[in-house]
C-alpha cells in the first residue's frame, strides 16, 4: 500500500475525539494505536482489542508518525 493511501486512512474531525487524529473516522486515535505499539502490544492483541481496525490502521499510524517527524518543530516551555 502507498504511503498516500495508508495517510488517506488518518481523519481529522473537529468533532471527533477533540480534533485528534484518528483512524477512518473511528473514535479510536492514531496515539492510541502507537502507545498500544510502544507498550509492546503485537499487532494482533491491538487488533484483537478494537475489532473496527484493520492491519492497515496500523499501518497508517505509524507512517503517519513518520510523516510528522518530517515537520521541523519548535518547543516552547510554559508555566
Amino acid at each position: 500500500m502507498e504511503r498516500s493511501d495508508l495517510l488517506s486512512r488518518i481523519t481529522i474531525d473537529p468533532e471527533v475525539c477533540n480534533g485528534r487524529p484518528t483512524m477512518r473516522g473511528k473514535r479510536i486515535t492514531a496515539q492510541t494505536v502507537l502507545e498500544f505499539l510502544s507498550a509492546g502490544e503485537s499487532r494482533e492483541e491491538i487488533l484483537r482489542e478494537y475489532p473496527s481496525l484493520e492491519p492497515e490502521d496500523i499501518d497508517a499510524s505509524i507512517a503517519f508518525a513518520a510523516w510528522l517527524m518530517g515537520h521541523s518543530y519548535v518547543v516552547k516551555m510554559t508555566a
